[in-house]
């Protein structure tokens, strides 16, 4: 949807959005290109022993088909069918064969155990589970208190509490009518990652996938170009892995490497990259950091993206290094996302400062009173927007809170930069108000993780008598470092030499194990609970 360009601005003039009012991401991102070219690759499925499937388009349209037919017979259009898998063709034939089918899909993350299992799918009212063995055992932990659920399909397994998935696809027809959705018709309900509360379901349009392409377009250098193949460590169960990488990737034709480790290893990781000739990944800076402390280097790649937490320019210059370019940071959120890009085809790279307003996307720093402001304030998005969500499922309450006016309210705080790029600052309430000064954690991290001795910074704001509050920072260590006193000197005068004096830790923890969302943000919530008991 981008027209290629030489600067931010023409990308931005030559931009116009195209969404068609009926509209459906199962058949675009598989019945169109199987139609076009059924023989090209669609889905590369890694399995643990790194032995290989191929599956082309025409497969894929033909299991999403059977799929969507199984379904015919136990749902209404507009039930809720949730997957349970990791990433593999299992789990994108469920996703599209439920949305041919005119069901609302969930993404569910397999590390999520019976409680947060309990929640989204009794929230949901979901009524069919796709899941296997792992899955099962912890769905039939809670079954009975489940009461929409009816279906259980299991991947791989059969027994008289559920279904068995491929048997079920196995005696259907490979050919079905997809239901005819409007773009703004429901397609997924998607929750938060739920660092404060329960997680809320996001409710997305068919609409979303359209609204995404153009920001994956802008983080991947022009996505795509001839050769290109695409990979994430991020799970599909998150709109990172699901609208930023595998949906984006079918509509343009693009094969997609599905493999998740079940604990994230650098050295893997590299050789899955090396063997099959990927060219475009998603990295969050966990994986990032991870890779360059192992001292990977040497990895050419097309395109490599980042987002979720703001990158520095140690990571910046080393993914330069290691991926020969530059590392295109994004930012969004699971309500709205892919609307800040960078792009290092037109611009290079500015450290700590995520990138600049998505072609489509009327993205604005506003005040308190909702004006638009070249101060520090609220990072909003002006409505409508097709990659906008719909609602929280059953919480207008919540929903209406979300936004100001026209504006939804992302609840992180930024500024616009003299080049007309966003710099992240922090979420509302990780702000650190101290002496007077408005400090963001995230500057503070960037810097903390450039020490050599530190690997992983999580920074808060303490409660002080005199300054109201201080600048407390979490250190997770490299393994070869012990912490002493000379050391918490050393990274406190670190800090103070590249930042600001007001900004240098005041309070220093070491701890083995860094509190961390499934997607790989730090959990500051944990953090002040941690001071708490520390204090």
């Amino acid at each position: 949807m981008l027209r290629k360009a030489d600067s931010i601005a023409a990308l931005r003039d030559n931009f116009a959005w195209d969404i068609p009012d009926r509209y459906n991401i199962g058949v675009d991102v598989c019945d169109r290109i199987a139609d076009q070219t059924p023989d090209a690759p669609a889905i590369i499925d890694v399995a643990t022993d790194m032995s290989h499937i191929t599956y082309s388009f025409g497969d894929l349209r033909a299991m999403s088909n059977r799929f969507a037919n199984v379904l015919s017979g136990m749902v209404d259009i507009g039930d809720r069918v949730a997957v349970l898998l990791p990433q593999s063709i299992d789990t994108a034939v469920a996703h599209i064969g439920a949305l041919k089918a005119g069901c609302i899909s969930i993404p569910l993350f397999t590390l999520f155990g019976p409680d947060a299992l309990l929640h989204r799918l009794r929230d949901s009212g979901t009524k069919v589970v796709v899941t296997n063995q792992e899955g099962l055992a912890k769905i039939e932990s809670i079954r009975s208190e489940l009461p929409a659920l009816v279906h259980v399909l299991c991947t791989g397994c059969a027994r008289e509490s559920h279904l068995d998935f491929h048997g079920l696809c196995a005696d259907q027809p490979d050919t079905f009518t997809p239901v005819d959705t409007a773009a703004d018709d429901p397609a997924f309900i998607i929750y938060t990652s739920g660092t404060t509360g329960n997680p809320k379901g996001a409710l997305h349009a068919h609409r979303v996938l359209l609204g995404h392409l153009p920001g994956v377009e802008m983080s991947h250098d022009f996505f795509p170009q001839a050769g290109d193949k695409i990979w994430t460590p991020a799970d599909w169960a998150w709109i990172g892995g699901l609208l930023d990488v595998l949906m984006p990737a079918l509509h343009h034709g693009v094969p997609v490497v599905a493999h998740r480790f079940a604990k994230f290893d650098a050295e893997q990781a590299v050789t899955l990259m090396k063997t099959h000739n990927i060219r475009n990944t998603f990295l969050p800076p966990t994986a990032l950091k991870m890779l360059k402390a192992a001292g990977i280097s040497d990895v050419p790649m097309r395109s490599v993206a980042s987002g979720g937490e703001t990158l520095g320019a140690a990571l910046i210059d080393w993914g330069r290094d290691t991926f020969r370019v530059t590392i295109n940071e994004f930012y969004g959120q699971t309500e709205c996302n892919m609307i800040v890009s960078s792009c290092g085809a037109i611009t290079p790279a500015e450290p700590g400062v995520m990138g600049f307003a998505v072609p489509g996307h009327d993205v604005a720093i506003i005040d308190e009173k909702g004006n638009p402001t070249t101060d520090e304030g609220a990072i909003a998005v002006r409505s409508p927007n097709p990659v906008m969500f719909l609602n929280y499922w059953n919480n207008p309450d919540a929903t209406a809170a979300k936004y100001h006016g026209d504006y939804l309210l992302t609840g992180d705080r930024g500024q616009q930069m003299p080049s007309g790029r966003i710099k992240f600052i922090g979420r509302d309430d990780d702000v650190i108000s101290s002496a007077g000064y408005r400090i963001g954690p995230a500057e503070i991290e960037d810097c903390l993780i450039t020490h050599p001795a530190i690997r992983l910074a999580g920074v808060i704001g303490t409660p002080d008598t005199v300054r109201g509050s201080i600048v407390t920072a979490f250190l997770v260590l490299n393994e070869d470092v012990t912490p002493n006193d000379r050391l918490t000197q050393d990274i406190t005068t670190y800090v103070k030499s590249r930042l600001a004096a007001y900004e240098a830790p005041r309070k220093i923890h070491y701890i083995t194990d860094m509190p961390m969302t499934t997607t790989g943000k730090i959990i500051r919530a944990k953090l002040r609970d941690m001071a708490k008991e520390l204090t």
